[in-house]
């Protein structure tokens, strides 16, 4: 039936207020006291660089002061994570963010995420205190901040985390699906990245994990790399101490109460973002009886869910509340129409377990523990590489996979009325593609096929369902596995070189050709003389002095952005067909538009890749402002779409000319298991977003120029390094 009439109840009430109305204001003088008291019980260290160590006797404890050393680095980055993730993004930036708010509400509203919070175990709701209890400490402590939209945090906000990550599923849910069936022709514009390098290949965001037993070592022990690329300033650095167990190292996206990619004494975990189908979308046959709304299932009718929220959009300095009614069927939540159908999506939704697995994944002490944990099934969106202190090292791709009737394509929309397609529970972890203690004594993930991930002992693609394991191999990947297979003998300085090996081995595919091209063309036409003596020596690999390198990243941007068609987001693919086929007349087309390109924004073809490539912050802001007249450091790291393992992602911002970097390696560790743990870390910029604060920007030349800083883990190294000593509320 049409949908397009009636599906849209949205009312409009205008509220004169200037409080969100999901906050609760200051706190009473009995939860001071209580709060003040919790703080006695809580010591920060921050060494030299500002990374905060907490010790505190309880997990519950160390979480309080976990959230309250956030909040001193970045509250308004936790702020903003909560605002989206609990659907009050609106109400503090406008129209533009209605879809996502509903979005959001589709598949958990404020009841069932109290709910949710009331029914968790003990041991949970003491977390999700202590996560509340942090934050509102911190406000109580520092009147001078001013939130946005949230002065008052609820133990029942994290359940908001789809699976222990905010974001990690539901964001694949596209907006404008969303907008068009709740909001209708009204609809305001979805709001946009600050990108001004709009391409059909996105930048890649994910993570690079590798982890060495010790047959593979000089020292004997376990080595891990942690590398997750995503927005600079995304993640922050923590140390968290308990005398219940905890003691975990790592990066943690602003206002989680646990460290999500990271490690303890024994073991380290590595999160890396999976292709794998773990979501599904199910046509729905939606009939209207009697002024109730009924979807087909079999041969019943089934009432379809609805339920009413209010959601509050500011307007030009005024709440003004949107009453929205959304829709469910017991396969998910309505998130579009096709035609006459609605589109209901199923995914992984289930956050108390899912908050279980990712703060018990950060106490496991061997293989044994972390394979029960895995048990749990609720990492949905992530592939896990693992290694411990007793030599094992494995690798999980996925967590959460539906079992699925193989008479149906999931890849598309599947009849939601045939009983046949419902999901027939979870496959057991040990039927998922992975790699546990390999021959071969290495596995690593880089967003690649997991059919690599161990070289020759890697899993057989015939063994396993399509849907399993789609993702296709990239040239990091190709990177990686290059590298590993031909080395031994690793110590943790190795490991950091082979993270940051400058290879590009994208262009070992592009270039050949295309100077095979100009050495035809060349001595006709001097600036391609000048090119091609510029890159028929070059080594393909990433350099700030490097001319070469400029023309190289701008080439291969044009080709992907004009002259290939590829389903997906196969890169890969998509530039050894171009290599393979192109003639020689449309690579010299293509080359000499990206010369004149750059002649046109720079006044010269021949820039070193430092001249253009830039590492800067001015503000602090969520949405980092650039501008060429303001100070910048040259960075000679590239895309990791190039094959690059030290990934540096950059563009053009409004206003500029040259690129600055904005995703890539923001976090990277690389720990080695022995008697005592040792690890080395580095951060994008620096672990404050207060301007003013000294560790705003003082990793930066470190970062760019690889000088990593070592990790205070043992208490009497923390004591050592620390610059200040306190408990929560006394700074």
């Amino acid at each position: 039936m049409k949908t397009t009439h009636w599906h849209n109840n949205i009312g409009w009430f205008c509220l004169m207020m200037i409080i969100a109305p999901w906050t609760k204001g200051a706190l009473n003088q009995a939860d001071v006291d209580r709060l003040t008291d919790r703080a006695e019980r809580v010591e920060i260290f921050r060494d030299g660089f500002g990374v905060p160590h907490i010790y505190a006797p309880t997990d519950a404890d160390a979480v309080f002061g976990m959230l309250y050393a956030q909040a001193e680095d970045d509250f308004k980055r936790i702020e903003q994570n909560y605002l989206w993730a609990t659907g009050q993004l609106a109400s503090v930036e406008g129209p533009s963010a209605l879809a996502s708010d509903i979005r959001a509400r589709l598949f958990m509203t404020r009841a069932e995420a109290i709910s949710a919070y009331q029914s968790a175990p003990p041991n949970l709701r003491a977390l999700c205190d202590a996560f509340a209890d942090g934050l509102n400490y911190f406000l109580h402590t520092h009147p001078d901040i001013k939130p946005r939209g949230i002065d008052h945090f609820e133990p029942w906000m994290p359940m908001y985390f789809s699976e222990g990550s905010i974001g990690g599923d539901i964001e694949r849910i596209d907006l404008k699906g969303i907008s068009d069936f709740y909001i209708g022709e009204s609809a305001p514009q979805v709001a946009a990245r600050a990108d001004f390098d709009v391409a059909p290949f996105a930048e890649p965001r994910g993570s690079n994990g590798i982890a060495i037993a010790p047959k593979q070592t000089a020292s004997g022990n376990t080595l891990f790399l942690i590398n997750p690329h995503t927005s600079f300033y995304f993640r922050g650095e923590i140390h968290v101490v308990s005398e219940e167990g905890l003691n975990a190292y790592g990066a943690v996206t602003w206002g989680q109460f646990f460290v999500y990619q990271g490690f303890n004494e024994k073991t380290g975990w590595m999160h890396t973002s999976t292709r794998l189908d773990f979501m599904d979308d199910f046509i729905e046959d939606v009939t209207e009886v009697d002024a109730a709304l009924w979807y087909r299932y079999g041969i019943e009718l089934r009432p379809v869910e609805s339920l009413t929220e209010s959601i509050w959009v500011l307007e030009a300095g005024e709440l003004v509340e949107r009453r929205i009614t959304l829709y469910r069927t017991h396969h998910g939540p309505i998130t579009r129409s096709e035609g006459e159908y609605w589109i209901a999506t199923a995914m992984n939704w289930d956050p108390v377990p899912a908050l279980i697995q990712s703060f018990e994944r950060t106490k496991q002490t061997n293989l044994e523990g972390f394979l029960e944990m895995l048990e749990v099934k609720r990492n949905s969106s992530n592939n896990t590489v693992y290694a411990d202190a007793n030599g094992s090292v494995a690798y999980f791709h996925g967590n959460f996979v539906p079992r699925r009737n193989p008479s149906f394509d999931y890849d598309l929309p599947v009849p939601g009325w045939n009983p046949r397609s419902d999901w027939q529970g979870l496959h057991d972890i040990s039927e998922l593609v992975r790699v546990i203690d390999p021959t071969n004594g290495w596995v690593q993930n880089c967003n690649s096929t997991p059919f690599t991930s161990a070289g020759a002992f890697s899993p057989e693609r015939k063994n396993y369902p399509t849907y399993m394991a789609p993702d296709p191999e990239n040239f990091r990947g190709v990177h990686a596995v290059r590298l590993l297979e031909a080395g031994n003998n690793w110590t943790l300085d190795s490991l950091l070189d082979l993270a940051y090996d400058p290879a590009l081995p994208a262009f070992e595919v592009l270039f050949p050709p295309l100077v095979d091209a100009l050495s035809k063309r060349a001595l006709s036409d001097a600036r391609l003389n000048a090119v091609y003596e510029t890159i028929q020596s070059w080594r393909y690999s990433a350099d700030a002095d490097s001319v070469a390198m400029t023309i190289a990243h701008f080439y291969g941007l044009q080709v992907l952005r004009n002259e290939v068609t590829v389903v997906g987001r196969d890169e890969k693919g998509a530039l050894e067909s171009f290599a393979s086929t192109a003639s020689d007349d449309q690579q010299i087309r293509v080359l000499n538009a990206v010369l004149d390109d750059l002649v046109e924004r720079y006044g010269l073809w021949n820039l070193p890749w430092g001249e253009v490539n830039r590492l800067q912050r001015l503000t602090g802001d969520i949405v980092e402002p650039h501008s060429d007249d303001q100070e910048s450091l040259p960075v000679g790291l590239a895309s990791g779409r190039w094959g690059a393992l030290a990934s540096y992602g950059s563009k053009r911002f409004e206003g500029t000319q040259k690129l600055y970097g904005y995703s890539g390696n923001s976090f990277v560790a690389v720990v080695e298991f022995g008697d005592r743990v040792r690890a080395k870390t580095m951060l994008a910029g620096g672990q404050a977003s207060d301007p003013q604060s000294p560790h705003f920007f003082d990793q930066s030349t470190r970062y760019i120029e690889r000088k990593f800083k070592d990790v205070a883990y043992y208490r009497e190294e923390v004591e050592r390094v620390a610059t200040v000593r306190y408990r929560p509320g006394s700074r």
